[in-house]
């Protein structure tokens, strides 16, 4: 099989921003690439902006002229600023056909636009997020050269690297699930992503503590003492000084920090993401490591308080698109 030429992007709710910055993306990118489909239903976009594809080998003639969209055949409700449970078929079935479309080998990589999760699960959908779904999604698939299984989230902007250990739970949740078994899985599926999807022969990987101050040697909580720190120098037994910790999260993020690590493994949600985020909002994408395909995200929600009034600024798909290319091509050549 000839080597995919284009991504596979997802719908996304048809009622947010992610039709808008999908034409946006198509408007940036038509001359120079990566060249990419949208999956999901046409009717979310003009007429006039799109070519209606049957497969994603009729969408890479297409794409020179016009934006190609693959239809599913499963209808949404478009209205711009409205998340409609009715369109909840039509929202996961692309997810689904993009993501069957990379495993089979027919699209080089998936981005996915943002989702209502809540309009999902009123229509019955059970999963936290992307990630989750996309993780049972490829289940079935083989990793590729080997390497660990496990959806990991990270968020990459241009400066910063950020991976949360524990994600779509409440902190109290969190804290209490948190293991040294989950922070050492991760981190090194981490590591293994950033030697061989980012191209680091060496990376280095920082590991924050949980708790102010990481802890202060126990006073501030147990935690650091009890979970992280032996996680860390279980680690450290295996990647040496490649692996420091547990930082404390308050000093982690500055400028002379970020240029002693490749990536930071953090312990919550925000504390990876805000200062991601805060340094490179419209920059950063969301990454899912531990795959055996490609899948980037901008790194937004469905914005539906602007949808439909032009607005809508692309950049973070953008980078999306080429930073799964990018990634991509460094797996077909590992």
């Amino acid at each position: 099989m000839a080597e995919p030429r284009l991504l596979a992007l997802t719908m996304g709710e048809p009622g947010g921003v992610g039709p808008e910055i999908a034409l946006k993306a198509y408007a940036a990118l038509k001359s120079s690439g990566p060249g990419f489909f949208v999956v999901g239903d046409p009717r979310a976009f003009p007429e006039t902006a799109i070519t209606v594809v049957s497969d994603p080998s009729a969408a890479a003639g297409a794409f020179a002229t016009a934006l190609p969209v693959l239809d599913t055949g499963t209808r949404a409700q478009v209205t711009p600023g409205t998340a409609d449970p009715a369109s909840a078929p039509a929202v996961i079935s692309a997810i689904e056909r993009a993501v069957a479309l990379a495993i089979a080998g027919e699209a080089a990589a998936v981005v996915t636009n943002p989702i209502e999760k809540a309009s999902l699960n009123a229509a019955g959908w059970r999963w936290p997020g992307h990630t989750e779904f996309i993780e049972h999604l490829t289940s079935g698939a083989p990793m590729p050269n080997g390497r660990r299984r496990g959806a990991v989230m990270m968020i990459a902007g241009p400066s910063l690297r950020t991976v949360p250990v524990t994600i779509h739970q409440s902190v109290r949740e969190a804290a209490a699930q948190l293991s040294a078994e989950s922070i050492v899985q991760k981190a090194q599926i981490t590591f293994e992503a950033l030697q061989t999807d980012f191209g680091i022969a060496q990376p280095r990987l920082a590991i924050a503590g949980l708790n102010p101050h990481a802890g202060e040697k126990g006073t501030i909580g147990r935690e650091d003492e009890d979970i992280v720190a032996p996680a860390v120098a279980e680690l450290r037994a295996i990647y040496g000084d490649a692996i420091t910790g547990p930082h404390p999260a308050d000093t982690l993020f500055h400028e002379e920090a970020r240029a002693r690590y490749d990536a930071a493994l953090c312990m919550l949600h925000d504390q990876a993401l805000i200062p991601a985020k805060t340094l490179a909002f419209h920059q950063a994408v969301n990454v899912t490591l531990g795959l055996p395909i490609i899948r980037t995200s901008p790194d937004h929600g469905t914005a539906r308080d602007i949808a439909g009034k032009g607005i809508a600024r692309a950049d973070s798909l953008i980078a999306a698109i080429k930073l799964a290319a990018s990634l991509a091509g460094a797996r077909a050549c590992a």
